[in-house]
């Protein structure tokens, strides 16, 4: 039997998505029944005058859940597209997008925003964004003074920012309040989108659909880069200007993620050996069912995160308790592959 084409592999994976989009944002406290959702939406696109019966369903509906599950789509698509990029970029399956410390600078801002007098959730995520971008550019600066321009010492140069920034982090922990601020600075870091509005999913929206529409653009290069820097210059391109566009367009996706649900582990990594999996490794295909799968993939886990208990649990927690399991299968299932 002939094996299904990437378009068909898409076709299925937006189906599954949509199913299920419109199943994740039915469950919760409040149960939206399939018919209500076309209800609710009948009635605002109409304009018609809502029932005090809807009326719960319908502030829930629109201002909790869609927003939420439209969040979780674009930042698992952001991530785990950034995963993909960096692994083509450094050469290395087992990379991931906090390999350069945006992460870690990303966590330690928001970690000083919390612990600041100002008291502003804005000022957080602008202090997350900035420091994530910093951690980046230190990354890149130390690796050029260095002089070197092997990719092996920008991931060094990587290792030390994300040290840095984590010693930063533990200093915040040990000096701030532990009833009020290390509370917060503890659920930040485990990641959540409870706290998700409409104004965050536009702000998080044009970023992530135009690097997805970026590196598809420039797949092709990426498929270049992969094969090293010899090879590339081989072919006439500039492997160092590819890397550093690449490298910051990528950095920018993960930071806003970052910076709007906190850090979320694991998606980078296993999502795109997931897609290799299912359409091959080159880029043209694997970029479009990397961002399906890393939607499909955190969509599902927040769902779990908060209808599994009463209690709502971070779900960079679910992440890591099915990504860890997840990659251990596919290091078993790839053995003697050479991806390892």
């Amino acid at each position: 039997m002939k094996p299904p084409g990437t378009k068909s592999i898409i076709l299925a994976l937006s189906f599954l998505l949509v199913i299920l989009f419109l199943a994740s944002i039915s469950m919760g406290r409040v149960f939206i029944h399939v018919t209500d959702l076309f209800t609710l939406a009948a009635n605002f696109f109409s304009g018609s005058q809502t029932n005090q019966d809807v009326l719960p369903k319908e502030l829930v509906f629109w201002w909790i859940r869609f927003p939420r599950c439209v969040m979780a789509m674009l930042v698992g698509s952001g991530l785990a597209i950034s995963g993909a990029v960096y692994q083509a970029l450094f050469r290395n399956p087992l990379v991931s997008p906090d390999i350069l410390g945006v992460s870690s600078g990303c966590t330690f801002g928001a970690a000083l925003g919390l612990i600041l007098p100002f008291d502003s959730f804005y000022l957080v995520h602008v202090l997350s964004f900035g420091f994530g971008l910093l951690a980046v550019s230190m990354s890149v600066l130390l690796s050029r003074a260095i002089g070197l321009k092997a990719v092996l010492i920008l991931v060094l140069a990587g290792m030390v920012v994300l040290s840095f920034f984590n010693a930063l982090l533990m200093m915040l922990k040990y000096f701030s309040d532990p009833y009020e601020q290390l509370p917060s600075i503890i659920f930040w870091v485990m990641g959540s989108l409870s706290r998700v509005t409409w104004e965050n999913v536009l702000i998080m929206a044009p970023f992530t659909l135009g690097g997805i529409l970026v590196f598809i653009g420039l797949s092709f290069r990426l498929n270049i880069l992969s094969l090293g820097d010899i090879q590339a210059r081989s072919l006439g391109m500039n492997p160092s200007v590819f890397r550093r566009l690449l490298i910051v367009a990528s950095s920018f996706m993960v930071a806003i993620s970052v910076a709007t649900c906190g850090q979320i582990a694991w998606i980078g990594l296993i999502i795109p050996h997931m897609a290799r999996a299912i359409v091959g490794p080159e880029h043209e295909r694997m970029i479009p069912v990397t961002a399906l799968l890393g939607a499909i993939f955190l969509l599902a886990a927040d769902t779990i995160a908060r209808t599994i208990s009463t209690a709502e649990i971070p779900v960079g927690i679910i992440t890591a308790l099915t990504g860890a399991p997840i990659f251990g299968y596919l290091m078993i299932k790839n053995r003697g592959s050479g991806w390892l």
